[in-house]
């Protein structure tokens, strides 16, 4: 096989999910209740006691920003609540163990599972592996695996690698629908019982189908959602080698010195944000709370019953409003019959029933209207052991095309179906499904974050009424007790990154809540999977000029103080200090945007 960059991760081995432990759920509620009623009582001293009400225009989009970002936080400690892992039993191996009583077939057969493979731009040698890997998962008996690779690049070259690993090919005439319309036509040309969806770089374990087929024996399972576990993150640097190549010998000995007093470092480790343990482990993985865990495609396993029953639900809901919109009231109950006749026969010619909704989210998407079924109570499940692996963006186009991507889709499924206003999801549902859109209005508040140390850097105008020992009561309170809350709830799970990213993608949050605004279409772009070995400042401008501007503010109230101008030197500690934290996130993004993959990754 053809030789690729991933080669050489191939012996890394996954994390292990974080084990449940009743004690520490425990006292992570204990924390995050009091963490809310100190926020309370914060938010309370926030806008009564502490706005500067000489500079109004500076403390209360300051303080409005404190308070929005304290929404998300209570959504987050909402999800964070409580582990409800089920266990997957023996898999499913008859039709009629994963149906209802009342649904057994008077002939049980073997069960079908048909494995998807989307793949349009990929190189077919890339897709060979997965094939491969897929045909590696032990099927125990008497199920019947058929697997499928869905090319909508229409390629010689993938058709031929399909034949020669003697898999199946499905083709179309269009790329309609995106990855949604490629699904949909191989839905259409299979039967399978159960449908596993991989991505062109998914490679499933041998214990796949073994530790995932036996949640679907309860007939109210419509889907599973396994962890997607990147492989081949980059490792890092140790700082004493980072500093040797660049400083020579006498850096590596500082370097060295360093990391026996503080421990091992290693520089860019992970550093587009790739580790997915955050997500998998700590968010998706505790909605099962609610049963709302939604489905991320690569690595799903679905129901074709419940994908096919939630289609023909949609497809009757938007054709019954198709013809209210088409048919005015009018006296004449005969004409309207007539009228009404006719826009179900047009809209039934011009429109397609979609098992997977066509949108470049289409896996969220879905999710969503199976949970809002409401003729049947679908249950969702999170399988918390990796069962497979996969390519992480290697180059920074790659992250942020593909972070674009989750972003413009999630922020428009709040503009075409608000999970708030769907009255048959539960309320855990509703808050889990608008907290994933919610997150990305977090940009707003992100920038007044930012800009706030440069604001009082030139202007030595501060928005609160003064740091005095209420202020450091209250501000240390909240602070202190939200990062205690934060690390037991997030037990063994490193979330820096996440944290960092959170701030730094601002201006893409930014330009995918105005795309979605305007009503463009959010575009769907197959990530790369491999580094095109050049660096893209062009696409973190914004926070190097946020980077900038703070670093002048430092200098320029360095250089007030010298001169013997008024100061406020607390004020400036504060500042300071709070400056150094924003650079810190903000940084991340642009050493990823100068990132080549020809650097050593340690």
């Amino acid at each position: 096989m053809e030789q690729f960059y991933f080669s050489k991760y191939e012996h890394r081995k996954p994390y292990t999910a974080v084990p449940y432990s009743p004690w520490r759920e425990f006292l992570y509620q204990y924390l995050a209740t009091i963490n809310i009623g100190i926020g309370i009582w914060y938010f309370h001293w926030r806008w009564f006691y502490s706005l500067n009400t000489e500079a109004l225009w500076f403390a209360i989009p300051l303080a409005l920003a404190e308070t929005m970002a304290f929404l998300s936080t209570t959504l987050f400690i909402v999800n964070l609540w409580k582990h409800k892992d089920v266990p997957s039993g023996p898999p499913a191996l008859y039709a009629n163990d994963i149906l209802a009583t009342s649904d057994k077939l008077s002939e049980n057969r073997p069960l079908q599972v048909d494995v998807f493979l989307p793949t349009y731009t990929e190189e077919p040698e890339l897709v060979r592996y997965s094939i491969r890997d897929t045909k590696q998962m032990r099927c125990p008996p008497p199920v019947e695996v058929k697997i499928h690779v869905l090319d909508d690049g229409k390629r010689d070259e993938m058709r031929a690698v399909a034949e020669s690993e003697d898999v199946g090919y499905i083709t179309r005439e269009d790329n309609r629908g995106f990855k949604a319309g490629n699904l949909r036509n191989a839905m259409e040309r299979t039967s399978g019982d159960i449908l596993v969806i991989l991505d062109a770089d998914t490679r499933p374990f041998p214990n796949f189908l073994e530790n995932t087929l036996g949640y679907f024996r309860d007939p109210d399972v419509a889907w599973v959602q396994t962890p997607q576990w990147f492989y081949d993150t980059i490792e890092g640097t140790r700082l004493k080698d980072w500093i040797s190549q660049r400083f020579g010998q006498l850096g590596g000995r500082l370097g060295g010195a360093i990391e026996k007093l503080i421990g091992p470092v290693k520089v860019n480790q992970d550093l587009f944000g790739s580790d997915p343990r955050m997500f998998y482990d700590c968010i998706l993985r505790r909605r099962m709370n609610h049963n709302a865990t939604f489905c991320c495609g690569a690595g799903s396993l679905h129901r074709r019953e419940a994908v096919q029953r939630a289609a023909l639900i949609r497809y009757g809901e938007e054709m019954e409003n198709h013809i209210n919109n088409v048919t005015p009231e009018m006296e004449s109950e005969e004409l309207r019959d007539a009228l009404e006749f006719g826009a179900r026969r047009a809209f039934m010619a011009e429109t397609e029933i979609t098992p997977y909704k066509y949108h470049v989210s289409e896996d969220i998407y879905t999710s969503l209207l199976l949970h809002a079924d409401q003729t049947h109570q679908w249950k969702s499940v999170y399988h918390p052991e990796i069962v497979s692996k996969m390519l992480s963006p290697q180059d920074a186009l790659a992250y942020l095309t593909q972070s674009f991507k989750y972003a413009g889709g999630t922020l428009d499924l709040l503009r075409r179906d608000n999970p708030l206003g769907k009255a048959s999801l539960s309320p855990g549902q509703k808050s889990m499904y608008f907290a994933s859109t919610f997150s990305y209005f977090a940009a707003f508040w992100m920038v007044i974050f930012l800009i706030t140390p440069p604001i009082f850097f030139f202007t030595n105008i501060v928005p609160v009424n003064g740091f005095d020992l209420d202020f450091f009561i209250h501000i240390l309170s909240f602070q202190i007790i939200s990062q205690f809350t934060f690390m037991i709830g997030t037990w063994g799970v490193n979330t820096l990154r996440d944290v960092q990213y959170y701030v730094a993608f601002f201006p893409l949050n930014l330009k995918a809540i105005w795309t979605v605004l305007k009503g463009d279409e959010v575009k769907f772009k197959v990530t790369p999977k491999t580094s095109e070995q050049r660096t893209y400042l062009n696409l973190v401008i914004p926070q190097i000029i946020m980077i900038a501007l703070n670093i002048l503010g430092i200098l320029w109230y360095l250089g007030r103080i010298a001169l013997g101008y008024e100061y406020d030197l607390l004020g400036f500690i504060i500042a300071g200090f709070w400056s150094l934290l924003n650079m810190n996130s903000l940084i991340v993004i642009v050493r990823a945007a100068l990132w080549s993959n020809n650097e050593s990754v340690g």
